[in-house]
């Protein structure tokens, strides 16, 4: 075991320690240039997926908005309340506006990486479907590449599909011990009850369950955070030039000063946003959509809406509190947001607080959960392998859940992330062109009049696409 975690350890120190963050920066402004800053281009686009009127009206299809949900969901996690925290204890204030602009730049990203799914999704099931990166390196890269989709598929299920859920069932049960009172064990068997419910009906029933807590969870969030800002509007100018001066090196908040800042949040904003690790992308490519682009400009919305809005409701609640100090010694992240809120809203927003941590932690095990069947579904079709696949991830969150000091079975978790990153990479960057042919394609219909751009596989004969994925039978109701 001591053997398996320094090798692990050693991965981590490869990948996030020094070379992952760095490339993903790089990465994201060059997508960023080379596509013409896109997420600016179509940047009131996205909000339009929320719209009844740009919505799919098949019923047995997933529309743009559920997508959307699920992957927000999953996007959205106890990350954006304690980890944020975290980004400011160690590298000031000034960490938030690098927070924001790897947001930015990982807008592209998504984009790019959540357009190529749903070029190279395919039909599972009556207007059902399957995709992610797996299957663009698998279809886009060609068949040599079939030993990277593997790769790739058992690093998606390690890390989301097995170590993660085991780590968000310790906060659930965690959270409602600290602040209920409820044993671990009363909570990790309702926990494993509901999510069973929520996976064993598959994609369709994860997304109507997202559809419910996603919304009440990031509005009711956005609603605290709202008047805390309200309650100290006044302070609002000083803080943004506060967050900026940090950010720059001329005011030093923490030791490291400039440094500390822009590594804490470029870190914490990549792990926030996850544009560019190849996770979002196995959700983005379940939608029916028009336009294999709709969807990527739908998932760059999803970024947005993770970093620049919800990460930054808990740096408002912790930057115009009074219980951060800056160069303090560092406090729980979770206990930080949480005290801060209590000093402006007082006590019984804390059980709020615990309340959006289960919401949170809830909607990123289902997308989790998903994205272990989206892996296992790229090594093998067996229905018995899924079953028993559920099962497990069900006994995980409950030995997680109850059994705290279980979770550092799961150290591998970190580290194969960081190795799914740079296979995503690496299939972005060599699929990069075909993408940017989707792009202007949808681009050319846009400045043609047309209003919703409809793809035709036709006009990309040489590549290897589902055909019946891309019918354009399915939008005659539409």
């Amino acid at each position: 075991m001591e053997l398996l975690k320094t090798l692990f350890d050693y991965v981590d120190s490869l990948t996030w320690g020094w070379s992952l963050v760095p490339i993903l920066v790089v990465f994201g402004v060059f997508i960023t240039i080379m596509s013409g800053f896109v997420q600016f281009e179509f940047f009131g686009r996205m909000f339009r997926v929320l719209l009844p009127k740009y919505q799919n009206k098949s019923p047995s299809s997933l529309s743009a908005r559920e997508a959307l949900l699920v992957s927000v969901g999953g996007r959205v996690g106890s990350g954006n309340i304690a980890g944020v925290a975290v980004a400011i204890t160690l590298g000031g204030p000034g960490a938030v506006f690098w927070m924001w602009c790897i947001a930015l730049v990982g807008m592209a990203t998504s984009l790019v990486e959540c357009t190529l799914a749903q070029l190279y999704k395919r039909t599972d099931g009556d207007n059902s479907f399957r995709g992610g990166p797996a299957a663009y390196i698998r279809h886009g890269l060609g068949q040599n590449y079939n030993w990277l989709a593997i790769v790739y598929a058992v690093c998606l299920l390690a890390a989301f599909g097995l170590g993660f859920n085991a780590f968000q069932g310790n906060t659930v049960a965690g959270a409602v011990q600290d602040s209920l009172g409820i044993s671990r064990p009363i909570t990790g068997a309702l926990l494993t009850l509901i999510t069973g419910f929520v996976i064993f009906g598959g994609i369709k029933r994860i997304a109507k369950a997202s559809d419910v807590v996603v919304p009440v969870m990031a509005l009711g969030y956005l609603a605290l955070a709202l008047v805390v800002i309200l309650m100290n509007v006044q302070e609002i100018p000083s803080l943004i030039v506060s967050i900026v001066s940090n950010a720059f090196g001329f005011e030093e908040a923490v030791a490291g000063g400039m440094g500390a800042a822009i590594a804490q949040g470029l870190r914490r904003g990549l792990f926030s946003n996850e544009a560019g690790l190849g996770s979002a992308p196995n959700v983005a490519a379940t939608a029916l959509v028009e336009h294999p682009v709709s969807q990527g400009i739908t998932q760059s919305l999803s970024v947005f809406i993770d970093t620049i809005l919800i990460c930054s409701c808990t740096a408002f609640i912790i930057l115009l509190g009074d219980v951060y100090v800056p160069g303090a010694a560092a406090v729980d992240g979770v206990v930080l947001t949480q005290q801060s809120l209590v000093s402006h809203l007082g006590q019984w927003s804390s059980y709020a607080l615990t309340f959006a941590i289960l919401l949170f932690a809830f909607s990123s095990i289902i997308y989790n959960v998903y994205l272990g069947e989206s892996a296992l579904a790229a090594i093998t079709k067996s229905k018995p392998a899924l079953l028993v696949l559920r099962v497990i991830i069900l006994g995980i969150i409950f030995l997680g859940a109850t059994a705290p000091e279980a979770t550092s079975v799961f150290f591998f978790s970190d580290p194969v992330m960081g190795i799914l990153a740079l296979v995503n990479l690496v299939a972005i960057l060599m699929l990069f062109p075909t993408a940017m042919r989707v792009v202007n394609d949808y681009r050319k219909q846009l400045k043609s009049g047309i209003e919703k751009p409809i793809f035709d596989p036709a006009k990309f004969s040489d590549l290897d696409l589902d055909h019946e994925a891309w019918n354009p039978e399915r939008w005659k109701n539409n």
